[in-house]
């Protein structure tokens, strides 16, 4: 599996979730409390995403482990944005250790993440991946399954669809594809943020004007929620929303 967060807000320094919380995604990455049986270790890359204003989004990934790299923290540290994702990988067996297969995965101003696998992978998506142009599975950045997801979502997000369905169809249509699949998603623009708990832990901390939602919470702060299987997160700045995703037929 892996670990990602995301946050809106007023501007900040991705250092203080990445390096300096507590339980930072630093220390997840090597320290996870709850990966519910999908590994112990997020060594296989990382990546970040954040937002300079109202330019697009500014990326930084390496297919070694965020400990590694000693540059990040004093980079990130001279950034301040309004939003940011990041994530640590732990790639599947059989999948390639790449940069490439590293969340995020950006396109315009929309970033996406994905922790967990899709059951069956490849077979059990061959029916979904058949409906993309071909042109979009020529050119995946990694021969994933996260990768897969991100061009099934991106082809919804170019056709104009609303992002909130967008995500949540895209679930269901995985789920029902591939029963037993680990479906947490982060998808965010700078200004929305949408994220899915499916068989995989996530919370959500909600300050007066801020919003971070991690696959565990980065401190003690008693104001982190669980969220329940089986539902998104729709946030903004200082707005979040809980919805139920029913995958039943």
């Amino acid at each position: 599996m892996c670990r990602h967060l995301a946050y809106l807000g007023p501007p900040r320094s991705p250092a203080d979730v990445l390096f300096d919380a507590p339980h930072s995604l630093l220390r997840q990455s090597y320290a996870p409390r709850d990966m519910r049986g999908g590994g112990t270790v997020n060594a296989d890359g990382f990546g970040l995403a954040w937002y300079p204003g109202d330019r697009p989004p500014v990326r930084y990934r390496r297919q070694c482990p965020l400990w590694t790299d000693q540059d990040l923290p004093e980079l990130v540290r001279s950034v301040r944005a309004e939003a940011f994702l990041a994530a640590v990988r732990n790639g599947t067996t059989g999948m390639p250790v790449t940069e490439a297969a590293c969340a995020p995965f950006v396109e315009g101003r929309w970033s996406f993440s994905h922790n967990g696998l899709v059951r069956g992978w490849p077979d059990s998506l061959a029916a979904l991946a058949g409906k993309l142009p071909v042109t979009d599975l020529l050119t995946l950045p990694a021969p994933t399954d996260s990768a897969v997801l991100w061009a099934l979502l991106a082809e919804r997000l170019r056709a104009g669809e609303d992002p909130v369905r967008a995500v949540v169809e895209l679930v269901v249509a995985v789920a029902r594809a591939a029963p037993d699949s680990r479906l947490n998603l982060l998808l965010t623009d700078g200004t929305v943020l949408i994220a899915t708990a499916w068989t995989h832990s996530l919370s959500v901390l909600r300050g007066d004007d801020a919003v971070l939602v991690a696959s565990e919470p980065t401190d003690s702060e008693p104001a982190w929620q669980p969220v329940p299987d089986r539902h998104a997160v729709i946030a903004r700045r200082g707005s979040v929303k809980l919805i139920p995703i029913d995958a039943e037929p």
